[in-house]
This record gives C-alpha cells, structure tokens and sequence, in this order.
C-alpha cells in the first residue's frame, strides 16, 4: 500500500525484532507510525539547485546595480516587484 510520498508501507512484524516490535506496540498498536530519516534534512534549495540559482541571481542583481542599473530597470529585467529588488540590494 502506497503512502502519501510514493513509499511502501513495511509491516514492523517482518523488519523489527520481537523485543522492539513489542515495546512500540504498548504506544502504537495498530496505528500508523512515521519513523523521520536518521539522515539530517538538507536546507531548502540544495536538492533542486533552487538555493544555488537565487543566490546566482541575486549576484547578478548586485553586479548590475553597481554598474549603474536602477531597481526600477532590474524589477522590469528580472521579473520582479521594486521591493524584491530592494531587499536584494540591501
């Protein structure tokens, strides 16, 4: 049975030993139980290179605001509102 990410489903019986199996069965008898990765959860953006092309483009915003472009002209080019420019450049 498919969870909400795409994921099997394990049946604790067959992946846990009989001694842990019990003591969550006192908490969770019967319930679903989602057990987090032990892996630590990478920051938003690294994954997609969401992160990596904002902070490239946000440079780039600098860059041409130093070599004279107005926020007004950068607002236009980027595709975004004066005041996303403005928090860029401060």
């Amino acid at each position: 049975m498919p969870g909400g990410n795409g994921r099997k489903h394990k049946n604790a019986q067959d992946i846990l030993p009989n001694r842990l199996l019990r003591e969550l069965q006192r908490y969770v008898s019967g319930e679903t139980l989602y057990i987090p990765s032990a892996e630590p959860k990478k920051p938003w953006g690294e994954t997609s290179g969401a992160r990596a092309y904002y902070k490239k483009r946000n440079a780039e915003i600098r860059e041409s605001h130093q070599a004279g472009a107005d926020a007004e002209s950068l607002a236009e080019l980027y595709h975004l509102s004066l005041d996303s420019i403005r928090k860029i450049l401060r």
